[in-house]
């Protein structure tokens, strides 16, 4: 027997001791352990009675208001979706609820076609009686790690086929608890009344494909044009990977590349149950397949698919297809028909001159972040070029035109236009242990340069010190606030980032700019104003939330300042054209691969900020030269200027801030004084140095940035030479290289003696003793020299009319005497010229005029 006073289960040892109707329970339990366990074990039993007692209790009065299994082809009337432009009065397409449905028995469907759905969606189809257990807590749990992040792979449904039918047959899409029991009563139902295939029957007959696809057949005839008799393995493994999210994998949709990676998974799906052999699923995969075009009397296609696939995330497929929906956008179809203008013209001088096929637009007001104009590619309808795919949300390389976001970084940190780096070639320390030794667009160093002007002259080379500078998490946790969602994966990003090395979304980029159109603000961006029902309901409005300041105002404005600074670029794109507007401001930036896959041009006022993309979508290059001001920004001017004509004028807010006093922070590198040097001697020429000795130098004490900076705290001591950051000996070489080759001398003093090599003491003398001034001859004559020299003798040279015609280098004695021959010149006036040097380049002329006869 346990000692009571120190029993576990004694009412004394119960927290606070004062619960009488704990102390009870526990004397009523004061026994021996094997008691307490039988005990136990009763109550359990007791509750589990009881509770599936509950359960069937629920079950049958949940029962009591589901329809007859027997009753499954009566319908709700349906009616069509309108989605409408932000007047309401253009429709801009009208989704149809109209059901196009046709019934095939089950025996007239492929096996293969079954087997498809069977792989992917209800492997144990034939086993289980409507519900599948497994399937059910499978899902649950691999939805649970996929959103913790431990597993990436595609979640499995956990509804049977059966589930499914009554899902989107019988009963509404709310998501209650209720609905899910009466779709597990309603299956087991079926599974009692209907054998495996009736029910395939069923399903296959009834199951929404998009659109107004009802069925096999139905979603056959519309996706394929055939019969689904008819459907080859490659198609019907299509078919089979677009049921879960029909608007989603649509063909003619955003997201063509997921519906084949998935039609791969349906078919590896089928080789793991021996539906069909590896090399049969290889084959399938390798089919070309061709849709057929359905979409028609539609304006702005991508921007509708786009709004369908917001409707579809929130009321489902079923709802958009057939609730008679009103949805009220926020496109501006004037803005949209310029959009669409304005890049067929230029797309079409694209494709000649650059090998560029396609072209994308997205515009939108950075004051409340609505959609005003979306276009996907220039030609919707356009299978070429993968006309349907909206290249507005597919991800890109963005080139220089992410360089803002990393200035901009920069500024919050303490960093102002005026700040100084070096724009020379060098070598970047990486984590590889592999240097990275990025080029400007040009291939040329241009010095100390202002971060105003690298930043419009778009020069790679300080773009990625200043990134550097910024921290690379710092820039991307401002980019998160932006907007950006494809940066997740930080390990992928190195200092490339800046120069574009990272994909992005153009609609997220846009919005981006916009941000900074607004001063650092943030709003949400926005494709839907008002949803009704079909009597009139609102169902959902746009209530505009407070914007969230994510970028420091300040460091908004300077961005703003320097991306609309036209004379700041003027050295690298010249002044004017067509990165400005002729009537307003305009902040603006361009972008390029260095493969010229991808070419940008992103700009805004306060009140309107577009993107624009030029390129190819299988990502094939375009011709060499092919960079965004020349390709992208043509659409993004024409757009402008367009859309803005008769507006009111806005301007930017001038910044306001602080320059810091520090070297190269503040734009300055240190005093310069130049000085001509004597290159014989090393000290300043004089007025008797020979000019071809005069050596122009440049004496300054120079360094690279991190000599004046840590970059864990900018605005903090100067490192100096005791610098510990790991880039700062390469950067400082190439500083020293380029101002070396610059003639440029570091970190010394300049001489303070002169020249004393070529001094009037040192200079030589010459005198002509004959032939005397004027004197006459026919061919031949004498010549007679008196000369002297301080230092040893170096050469003679001898000029006729200025023309070097002879050389005397061997040791000479004065006088001097020899023989000139003049019969190759013609009669009248000749000067000889005559100049004694020493080993110093010291020296004395003489001449004289001689007549010839």
């Amino acid at each position: 027997m346990l000692n009571n006073s120190h029993n576990i289960y004694s009412p004394n040892n119960w927290r606070g001791k004062k619960n009488k109707t704990a102390s009870r329970f526990f004397g009523w339990l004061k026994f021996n352990k094997k008691a307490f366990l039988k005990k136990l074990a009763f109550l359990s039993a007791l509750i589990l009675v009881i509770s599936t007692i509950s359960i069937l209790i629920m079950f049958a009065w949940i029962s009591r208001s589901l329809p007859e299994p027997g009753k499954l082809q009566q319908r709700l009337v349906v009616e069509s979706t309108k989605i409408y432009d932000r007047t309401g009065e253009n429709l801009l397409y009208e989704i149809h609820g109209d059901q196009k449905r046709t019934l095939i028995k089950i025996d007239d469907i492929p096996q293969h076609t079954i087997n498809a759905f069977i792989a992917l969606e209800d492997k144990n189809f034939f086993e289980h009686k409507g519900l599948s257990i497994k399937h059910i807590i499978k899902a649950i749990f691999l939805y649970g790690l996929n959103k913790i992040g431990l597993y990436n792979g595609l979640v499995p449904g956990g509804s049977t086929l059966t589930q499914q039918f009554v899902k989107n047959s019988i009963l509404t899409n709310e998501k209650t608890a209720i609905r899910k029991m009466k779709e597990w009563v309603l299956s087991y139902q079926i599974e009692k009344k209907y054998t495996k295939q009736e029910i395939l029957e069923l399903y296959f007959n009834d199951i929404p494909f998009g659109s107004t696809a009802y069925g096999i057949e139905s979603a056959a005839q519309t996706y394929f044009g055939k019969s689904a008799r008819d459907l080859n393995l490659s198609e019907s493994a299509i078919l089979a990977a677009m049921i879960q999210r029909p608007t989603y994998y649509s063909p003619y949709g955003s997201h063509v590349d997921e519906l084949f990676a998935r039609q791969k998974f349906v078919l590896n799906e089928m080789v793991k149950m021996n539906f069909i052999t590896k090399e049969e699923a290889e084959a399938a995969s390798q089919t070309p397949i061709e849709f057929k075009k359905t979409l028609t009397n539609i304006k702005a296609p991508h921007f509708v698919l786009y709004v369908k696939e917001l409707l579809t995330q929130m009321y489902g497929e079923r709802m958009v297809e057939q609730g008679g929906l009103s949805v009220y956008t926020t496109l501006d179809l004037y803005k949209q028909n310029i959009a669409e203008e304005v890049i067929k013209e230029q797309a079409e001088k694209n494709q000649t001159n650059w090998n560029a096929s396609n072209a994308a637009l997205v515009a939108l007001d950075p004051k409340n972040g609505e959609i005003l104009a979306m276009v996907g590619s220039k030609n919707f309808f356009d299978d070429s070029i993968d006309g349907q795919v909206n290249v507005a949300l597919r991800p890109r390389q963005p080139g220089s035109s992410f360089k803002p976001i990393v200035y901009t970084t920069a500024w919050s940190l303490g960093y102002v236009p005026e700040t100084v780096v070096f724009d020379v070639v060098t070598k970047f320390k990486t984590d590889t242990g592999k240097d990275y030794e990025p080029k400007n667009y040009d291939l040329k160093e241009h010095g100390p340069i202002s971060l105003r002007q690298a930043l419009q002259g778009s020069l790679n080379i300080p773009a990625v010190k200043v990134l550097y500078l910024s921290g690379i998490n710092n820039v991307l946790n401002l980019a998160e606030k932006l907007g950006y969602t494809t940066f997740n994966d930080r390990s992928r990003f190195g200092l490339s980032l800046v120069l574009g090395g990272g994909e992005i979304k153009l609609i997220e980029h846009t919005a981006a700019f916009g941000v900074l159109a607004r001063e650092g603000k943030k709003a949400d961006t926005v494709a839907i104003l008002k949803i009704t029902d079909n009597k009139g309901n609102v169902l959902f409005e746009n209530k505009p939330k407070e914007p969230v300041q994510v970028i420091d105002q300040k460091s908004a404005r300077i961005t703003n300042s320097v991306l609309s600074d036209d004379s700041a670029r003027a050295f690298i794109f010249g002044a004017g054209g067509i990165l400005t507007l002729p009537d307003r401001p305009v902040a603006v930036k361009t972008g390029t691969t260095n493969d010229y896959r991808d070419a940008w041009t992103v700009g805004y006022t306060p009140s309107l900020v577009t993107g624009v993309w030029v390129g190819n979508n299988d990502f094939s290059e375009m011709k060499r030269g092919a960079d965004g001001s020349i390709v992208a920004a043509p659409i993004w001017h024409n757009f402008m200027n367009r859309v803005l004509q008769n507006t009111p004028v806005e301007t930017f807010n001038k910044p306001e801030y602080e320059i810091p006093d520090k070297p190269m922070l503040n734009g300055s590198i240190g005093a310069e004084k130049k000085v001509y040097i004597d290159s014989m001697s090393g000290l300043l020429a004089t007025d008797q140095t020979p000019e071809n000795l005069k050596v122009e130098k440049i004496y300054r004490e120079i360094h690279n940035i991190l000599f004046f900076v840590d970059v864990n705290n900018p605005l903090g001591p100067i490192p100096g030479t005791q610098s510990k950051d790991p880039q700062y000996p390469s950067w400082e070489q190439a500083v020293l290289r380029w101002a070396e080759e610059n003639n440029i001398v570091t970190n010394e003093q300049p001489p303070t003696e002169f020249d004393n090599l070529h001094t009037i003491e040192n200079k030589p003398y010459i005198n002509i003793l004959e032939p005397w001034a004027d004197q006459t001859f026919a061919n031949d004559i004498l010549v007679r020299l008196e000369w002297q020299t301080k230092k040893p003798f170096k050469k003679l040279e001898v000029f006729v009319d200025d023309l070097l015609i002879k050389t005397f280098q061997d040791p000479l004695v004065s006088p001097t005497q020899f023989n000139l021959n003049l019969s190759n010149y013609n009669s009248g006036e000749h000067y000889l010229k005559f100049v004694i040097y020493d080993i110093y380049d010291n020296s004395d002329l003489a001449w004289t005029k001689i007549i010839k006869n």
